[in-house]
């Protein structure tokens, strides 16, 4: 049997009369498990849990067999990617991992080349030197991963580390996370978008209104959400090269610009086939992404459908 690195046991937290979670009761393995569920439903709340910043309300929450709430000893064995910027802006990404380096207990050469070695992980050694000021918000992101990973932890909690990011660093950070969990770590990994959690795994805990609704393999939930379109809001360089680019697929059902007509809104029957190909028509064709969103409509019918 696989060692349970957290269980929880009827875990509550609320704040005040708004409640977080709810009666959470569930248990991780080393490995990536996705935490799915639309905004709002306490995922945040529950990665915070885990790492030791808030202190539960009510239940039970183990990490490693211990109580994380002021655990400072086994906070080295975790790494926490939050959902917010939180940043020293000033620095550049090399002097910002520093710091948390020296921070985790690390000096000197030691030091320089754990910094070195997470930038290399998340693709942002050329941009080392760079003020994060000036970073885009998908090397924020990056950045935030490799401050997580750079203590070398043995539980990862990542709070949607793929926002803000184009399809190519997407597709980047997907394969870094899953050579992490194959490399015996456990990954829990927050997101309300569905195709970017199967990417990753294939068991996942959903969670709605603070409380897990369902639980285990993907492909269950594939084939509730497959029944509904699926929607992606893009701005870029020349949104009418990538609508038609797009339109000449038979699972792309609907097609819209935006007022200003810098975003174009596609949908998709198909959403595994449109994100496998995206990257490649995108590179090939000379597209800028500068963002890309999906609504919750689509999660969120999955999720009353369940909740029903």
């Amino acid at each position: 049997m696989s060692e349970k690195v957290v269980e929880a046991r009827n875990l509550s937290k609320w704040y005040g009369e708004v409640v977080g979670i709810n009666d959470l009761s569930f248990s991780l393995s080393p490995g990536v498990t996705g935490l799915l569920g639309p905004n709002g439903a306490g995922k945040s709340t529950l990665l915070k849990l885990i790492a030791g910043l808030l202190k539960p309300s009510k239940g039970e929450l183990l990490v490693f067999g211990e109580v994380p709430w002021k655990n400072h000893r086994l906070k080295r064995r975790i790494g926490y990617c939050p959902e917010l910027d939180a940043f020293w802006r000033y620095l550049t990404g090399f002097d910002f991992l520093l710091n948390i380096a020296r921070l985790s207990g690390y000096s000197g050469e030691e030091a320089e080349k754990r910094v070195l070695a997470s930038l290399k992980e998340v693709d942002l050694l050329s941009a080392k030197d760079k003020r994060i000021a000036a970073y885009s918000r998908g090397m924020r992101q990056r950045i935030k991963i490799a401050q997580a990973i750079l203590h070398d932890p043995e539980l990862i909690l990542l709070d949607e580390p793929l926002a803000g990011m184009d399809p190519i660093g997407r597709k980047a950070m997907i394969e870094l996370i899953k050579r992490l969990g194959k490399e015996g770590r456990t990954l829990l990994v927050s997101s309300h978008i569905l195709h970017e959690i199967e990417a990753m795994t294939k068991e996942v805990i959903l969670i709605h209104n603070g409380r897990v609704i369902a639980e285990g393999n993907v492909h269950r939930i594939r084939e509730l959400i497959d029944e509904h379109p699926h929607m992606v809001f893009f701005t870029c360089n020349d949104p009418r090269k990538l609508a038609s680019l797009l339109v000449k697929y038979p699972d792309v059902v609907n097609i819209s610009f935006s007022e200003d007509g810098r975003g174009v809104t596609i949908q998709s029957v198909k959403p595994d086939e449109f994100y496998r190909r995206l990257p490649d028509i995108v590179l090939d064709n000379g597209i800028e992404i500068e963002g890309m969103h999906s609504p919750d409509d689509n999660l969120e019918a999955v999720f009353n459908y369940l909740v029903k």
